[in-house]
């Protein structure tokens, strides 16, 4: 029978606990039930009691609740929770994860999902589900649902929404552990091919997809980043683990909103995993000549008088200035620089982006010379390969080029280990 693990502070949320539990032995699956409360007693009897929960983070909870920090338990009882849920899904006894909550209890509670590999399912059903999910997200897979009221009683808004979420965790559970092995994500060369990381946009697809289809005709599977902040986030957490055999970033846009502050933003530590971790990487410029913000009546006043496009209802994109493209070029540079494995640098000097070729309402060739200009100045005697092909990036020919470099690294770190 399925296995779905219930994770939640059964002293303030246990009749929602309960009524959840209730649901899913109905949808034909088995529950346990895990206790991360600290304060009260629970209305419902917990599977794994909250003493071996913080006894899993290696402390006692008599004294966690003496201390009367609740900022210190919830870390500490996060902790726990992870330990716990790691353990029951290496005994076979975890086929999905589910939680209610607000702010605490959803930090909590992702904490210990997170703490599962990817392809286990994962549920979240929080009342802080509209808002920025980034710190319960991270760069694992799980599925947020938005409470629309808090979790405070069972009522006609909360009863639909939870009913609707264990129908959904039911429902993944059964068909995970059926087939875990096929649902679970195994990483190095399961099947011989070797992974490959690439990052795209929708304005550098062309491009980026004839290199996927060049390196999979090469032998690699090619897992693509969409740049969107959280998916440069999750390419730099796992590169950092030395999950890929090379990272082909031909789309840097990210870097663009962070030095800007546009809401696409990876944060500062963009492009620099690869490099710490020694990983081939070859890279590219590719929407650089853009920042990006949230639909046109949000956009800052500042840059109103700016050279402004609507993308799409959601999203709408600045072209970067000048200034910003040297310094762009200037924290380029200064990333691979660091880099402790082989990078490369292709430059597609006929355009960046969709909107920056050569008839294109972002074609600014001072801004990019800026961009080039302070790249070459920034990579000077360094061991950074730098080329410059008269292409634009969504050229099938760059795509294959960067591909095909890539590939030669890659091979050639192979034959250096074997020799």
């Amino acid at each position: 029978m399925a296995v779905v693990v219930l994770v939640g502070a059964l002293d303030t949320k246990g009749v929602e606990y309960g009524w959840v539990r209730d649901r899913l032995r109905r949808r034909g699956v088995e529950v346990v039930l895990v206790d991360v409360g600290i304060i009260g007693e629970p209305p419902v009897r917990p599977d794994i009691p909250r003493s071996e929960v913080a006894h899993a983070a290696g402390t006692d909870v008599r004294w966690l609740k003496e201390m009367g920090d609740r900022g210190a338990a919830v870390t500490t009882m996060a902790r726990g929770a992870a330990e716990v849920v790691r353990r029951l899904h290496a005994q076979g006894r975890l086929h999905g994860v589910m939680a209610v909550g607000g702010s605490g209890g959803t930090s909590m509670a992702t904490r210990a999902m997170r703490a599962l590999p990817l392809g286990v399912p994962k549920l979240m059903v929080s009342s802080m589900a509209a808002g920025d999910v980034t710190p319960y997200v991270g760069s694992s897979d799980i599925a947020m649902m938005y409470s629309v009221v808090d979790i405070a009683g069972i009522n006609r808004v909360l009863a639909p929404v939870l009913a609707n979420a264990a129908d959904a965790i039911a429902g993944m559970a059964k068909g995970y552990s059926a087939s875990p092995a096929a649902r679970s994500v195994q990483w190095g060369r399961a099947g011989g091919r070797p992974v490959v990381a690439a990052t795209m946009a929708g304005v550098t697809t062309p491009g980026v997809d004839a290199a996927r289809e060049r390196l999979a005709e090469l032998g690699y599977e090619v897992l693509v980043f969409h740049t969107s902040g959280a998916g440069g986030r999750s390419l730099e957490a796992m590169a950092g683990q030395g999950l890929f055999a090379g990272v082909l970033d031909l789309t840097l846009s990210e870097l663009a909103d962070d030095l800007v502050g546009g809401i696409l933003s990876a944060g500062p530590d963009r492009l620099r995993a690869a490099g710490r971790r020694g990983t081939p990487q070859v890279v590219s410029l590719g929407a650089l000549d853009m920042v990006k913000f949230g639909p046109l009546e949000s956009l800052p006043e500042r840059f109103r008088s700016r050279l402004v496009r609507v993308h799409n209802p959601s999203i709408t994109v600045v072209r970067t200035s000048v200034a910003e493209c040297a310094e762009l070029g200037r924290r380029v540079a200064a990333k691979l620089r660091a880099a402790t494995g082989p990078a490369a640098v292709y430059v597609p000097r006929r355009g960046l982006s969709t909107l920056g070729a050569p008839e294109g309402p972002y074609h600014d060739p001072e801004a990019d010379r800026a961009l080039f200009t302070a790249l070459r100045e920034g990579l000077r005697s360094s061991d950074v390969e730098l080329r410059e092909l008269d292409t634009h990036v969504n050229d099938p020919e760059f795509g294959r080029a960067a591909a095909e470099r890539l590939h030669g690294m890659i091979t050639a770190g192979r034959e250096r280990a074997a020799g």
